[in-house]
């Protein structure tokens, strides 16, 4: 995978608006894209399959947690599907990560990129404090949970930009940094806390940034898009 991606959130009900969204794009222009689980609960597979025909990027974005042999069974079952990424929550801790490892690795020895998230770009830190019972810093917490991910073979991390260059100087620069909570200067946060501009994110040592609303409801999606990644390649 490329470094300096614009992933681009699918966070649509089902496949008429995700196709409605998609068929804006000219026959040339194929974006990387995240099905989330909204329209991979309301469309299965098959929307995976659909869009890999098509010829699109995937992060397949479910975000596991559960016990280690529930994971490693349910990436086995998800590693038939043709994917680039994959994740997981990192606070499942290490014997889920190494499950997960070894349901996600084919007979072939291939798999799709794995990444751990750390803490959602939604949680602010009295929110980690007050309600998850998280006294430690959210940095050092993010930190903790990407050394761990990184630690037990996994191909980077979810955070938010605010955390990409300190897990890139923790982890080491081929340690992969996705990070949602991006919106435009002259955009709406929503309900993201921890949130950046595509050019501060490239700044920040991002490698790939997510980002759906600013996109996906844009007046015009396709000039937002690029807008994006032009903020985003330093143009």
């Amino acid at each position: 995978m490329n470094r300096k991606e614009v992933i681009v959130a699918l966070d649509f009900p089902g496949y008429r608006e995700t196709l409605d969204f998609l068929d804006a794009f000219p026959d040339g222009e194929k974006p990387f894209v995240k099905i989330g689980m909204e329209l991979y609960y309301a469309e299965g597979p098959s929307v995976v399959r659909e869009l890999r025909r098509r010829g699109h990027r995937i992060f397949l974005d479910l975000k596991l947690h559960d016990i280690p042999n529930t994971v490693r069974r349910t990436m086995s079952v998800l590693s038939r599907l043709d994917v680039d990424m994959m994740n997981l929550h990192a606070s499942g801790g290490s014997a889920m990560m190494e499950a997960a490892l070894d349901g996600l690795t084919r007979p072939d020895g291939s798999r799709p990129l794995l990444i751990a998230v750390t803490q959602l770009t939604s949680t602010d830190a009295r929110t980690l404090k007050d309600e998850l019972l998280i006294d430690t810093p959210m940095e050092e917490t993010v930190l903790r949970y990407a050394h761990n991910a990184a630690a037990h073979g996994l191909d980077g991390v979810v955070c938010s930009p605010l955390e990409a260059a300190a897990v890139k100087a923790r982890c080491g620069d081929k340690f992969l940094t996705v990070t949602p909570g991006i919106r435009f200067a002259d955009g709406d946060i929503g309900d993201q806390k921890r949130v950046m501009t595509p050019a501060r994110a490239a700044n920040a040592g991002c490698d790939c940034i997510v980002v759906g609303r600013p996109v996906t409801q844009a007046p015009d999606p396709v000039e937002a898009y690029r807008r994006c990644v032009r903020e985003f390649a330093g143009e």
